[in-house]
């Protein structure tokens, strides 16, 4: 069975930017399950780290790395920036023999094409610096108070992760009994369809987002 272990990462900066929050990479990644991978498939875990892609030097990714290793998982991102945006931050990870890196919007790239991309991104970076420096002077001259405004950001996303929390707890009742049981993450989805158990978004059930229930009740 195909196995992966999901990283993603975002800024405080980048968390309400379109493309770059939390539901972009999660989209992302889902259509890279649903349309390219492998079935059936597992998904080990899945890491989040909150902090600039400048610092190479993050707790989950190392995690993340660490868990996809010593399984043989495959370590997917939506983006290739997610990981880093250094080019010899990304070498470095392909040159790991136990580690492979899937990039979802970038489906069927090879190493060579991840590498291009890399280098490019590095460039992207530096425009990126330049570009969040000229908004943040812009919103400072027209009086706005970015720190209160990154505060009630933060206390925004930690209020959404209790609500998933809370959601997952009181559907792991029935999820968890299915999976002991010995069904696949797809056909738990299906009997949570037509249960008319929606998710916490009211839509339908997807073997990721099983997996992500699962995942919050039965932690690593």
């Amino acid at each position: 069975m195909k196995q992966y272990v999901i990283y993603k990462r975002v800024s405080t900066s980048e968390q309400g930017r379109s493309g770059l929050g939390m539901e972009a990479q999660q989209r992302d990644i889902e259509l890279y399950l649903n349309n390219y991978s492998e079935v059936p498939f597992e998904i080990l875990g899945e890491f989040l780290d909150v902090q600039s892609g400048k610092d190479d030097h993050r707790p989950e990714l190392t995690k993340a790395i660490a868990l996809a290793k010593r399984t043989g998982a495959e370590l997917l991102v939506s983006k290739l920036d997610r990981l880093s945006r250094r080019v010899s931050f990304i070498s470095a990870l392909m040159e790991e023999k136990k580690l492979t890196l899937r990039v979802a919007s970038m489906p069927t790239a090879d190493n060579f094409q991840l590498h291009i991309y890399a280098a490019l991104a590095e460039q992207e970076r530096k425009f990126i610096s330049l570009r969040t420096k000229a908004a943040l002077a812009e919103a400072k001259a027209r009086g706005q108070k970015l720190g209160g405004m990154r505060d009630k950001t933060m206390k925004r996303n930690e209020a959404v992760k209790a609500n998933a929390t809370r959601r997952a707890d009181n559907i792991s009742g029935i999820i968890l009994p299915l999976r002991e049981a010995g069904k696949t993450l797809r056909e738990i989805a299906s009997e949570l369809d037509k249960a008319g158990d929606e998710t916490a978004r009211g839509g339908s059930w997807s073997a990721t987002q099983v997996q992500r229930v699962i995942s919050r009740t039965s932690p690593l």
